[in-house]
């Protein structure tokens, strides 16, 4: 790998990203690189004052001469990319958090003596400097025509900062080299084939650019592939649909089962059996784009792929969605320590194959090891089978495997027999602490199944779980508290499970 590595590994006249926030219905307004480095130049100048750099070396964040950290909390997606870029020019390191509640903030601040925040939206009682981020031009800039320069930056300066979600627990730091992001952009772009600058794509992703999913896919492939992204929010079937309309050429849909399904449900181009099993909604518009997909619901275009994480994409989903939208259905496999590293298609089969330069190994104790280009070898959270073809199984997750009465299972086989029943919509077992060594715990679920009964979801559980997993208490809630990307929070389950247990109601 090079010492140095530019910002935009790509070039500078082509076009980074495309924003449709003010235009009529099907334009997009083209932002090029050009534009780009020109206002990160301006942007990186207006950030405080320098720290040291810090590098994959550094111990954690300490008062002095520490590195600068700013919380990069910015909706629109072009101001996203900007604000990461500007810190990265500047030395500082990018603290990516999609929690922007008071309390999240306080606690990063106390964490990151120093700390900025980063935001293209106003934030009441900020516990930390704000520096506002746009894109519109600043008094006394650059001079029109003027080119800015493309930062050379270090491989191994700490570019970003990702936490676990904290669905198992406290979240968890994990630094991303520069030159370990950079490289992952490009094993990413040639496994999905969006590395050809003739043939370019648009990205539009469903999830937030703070999370490590939506960073890779939506922040740093833009930066280093030849393919654009959508610079809004596009998070609801209606504005999904309405982003994707508006973008040109091949179109690449980055989302999470949990969304597809809705998608799926409103453009009524799902199968009854993946409709069944997750509720959605969405507006449906008049009219309907000529090629675009849909049965009388919302309209869809054409894509070129459609590319999941977050959690498991169940084969039937796979399935429903190649069939109504006319493209591959791909999933990525990753977590917040080693970034994203295999992909699959789902269809075609359980097999994962990892991106180049990415090794993966199993110990003498059987856990999994991965060889990510510029980290550490880490260890995985999740258990594996290595395959003669040079890919992997996954076999589950170490934290989800759960005994009883001598007996094991994991969650994540539970997860999918409970979302399996017909008539639910969502659902999630949960183990509490206390299982191994509390004779009396059981293993808790929540489900979300509109006209049905406990009753009747634990009768349909028993012809397939054997009896000591059965959930006890099961709770059938109107939703499930699941964040942007669709992850659920174990505090919270956990609190649901004990208001459940002494009587106080799950949700007012």
């Amino acid at each position: 790998m090079p010492a140095e590595l530019p910002l935009l590994g790509r070039a500078a006249d082509a076009v980074l990203v495309r924003r449709t926030a003010g235009l009529p219905a099907g334009q997009a307004e083209a932002i090029t690189g050009h534009r780009f480095l020109a206002e990160v130049a301006l942007l990186s100048a207006r950030l405080p004052a320098d720290g040291a750099p810090a590098s994959v070396a550094d111990d954690a964040p300490a008062a002095g001469g520490a590195a600068r950290h700013a919380i990069n909390l910015c909706a629109d997606r072009y101001h996203a990319i900007l604000g990461f870029a500007a810190a990265l020019a500047r030395g500082h390191v990018t603290l990516l958090s999609s929690d922007r509640s008071p309390r999240r903030l306080r606690e990063l601040a106390a964490a990151y003596p120093g700390a900025y925040a980063l935001c293209d939206e106003p934030i009441d009682d900020a516990p930390l400097p704000v520096v506002p981020v746009s894109s519109a031009p600043q008094p006394g800039g650059m001079p029109a025509g003027a080119t800015a320069p493309n930062p050379a930056i270090p491989a191994g300066r700490v570019a970003a900062i990702a936490f676990t979600s904290g669905s198992t627990g406290v979240p968890v730091a994990h630094r991303k080299p520069w030159g370990s992001l950079v490289t992952g952009a490009g094993a990413a772009a040639a496994r999905f084939g969006l590395d050809d600058p003739a043939d370019p794509a648009t990205v539009v992703a469903t999830v937030p650019p703070q999370h490590m999913y939506g960073f890779e896919t939506s922040v740093m492939l833009p930066l280093q592939a030849p393919c654009a992204v959508h610079a809004g929010a596009a998070f609801y079937p209606d504005d999904v649909a309405r982003a994707l309309r508006a973008m040109p050429g091949r179109r690449v849909l980055v989302t999470t089962p949990l969304q597809l399904r809705s998608l799926l449900v409103a453009a009524e181009g799902a199968t009854d059996r993946a409709a069944g099993e997750r509720g959605g909604s969405g507006q449906g518009e008049e009219g309907q784009d000529e090629g675009s997909r849909g049965t009388g619901g919302l309209s869809l275009p054409p894509l070129g792929a459609l590319i999941s994480a977050t959690a498991p994409l169940a084969a039937s989903l796979a399935e429903a969605a190649e069939a109504a939208l006319g493209a591959p259905v791909l999933e990525i496999y990753g977590a917040t320590e080693v970034g994203s590293i295999a992909s699959r298609r789902t269809l075609a089969g359980p097999d994962w194959l990892p991106y180049r330069g990415t090794t993966l190994r199993l110990d003498g104790a059987g856990e999994a090891w991965a060889a990510v280009p510029g980290l550490p070898e880490t260890a995985l959270a999740d258990e594996i089978a290595l395959t003669d073809s040079g890919g992997f199984r996954l076999l589950g997750r170490r934290a989800d495997m759960v005994k009883l009465a001598g007996r094991r299972t994991s969650l994540g086989h539970l997860n999918r027999l409970l979302n399996a029943i017909p008539g639910v919509q969502d659902g999630a077992f949960m183990a509490p602490d206390d299982l191994e060594r509390n004779p009396a715990a059981r293993l808790a679920a929540f489900a979300v199944a509109p006209g049905l009964t406990a009753a009747d979801i634990l009768t349909a559980l028993r012809e397939q779980v054997e009896p000591v997993f059965l959930p006890r208490p099961l709770l059938l809630l109107p939703r499930l508290p699941r964040d942007a990307v669709g992850k659920l929070q174990r505090g919270t389950l956990d609190s649901l499970r004990r208001g459940a247990l002494s009587g106080v109601p799950a949700f007012p």
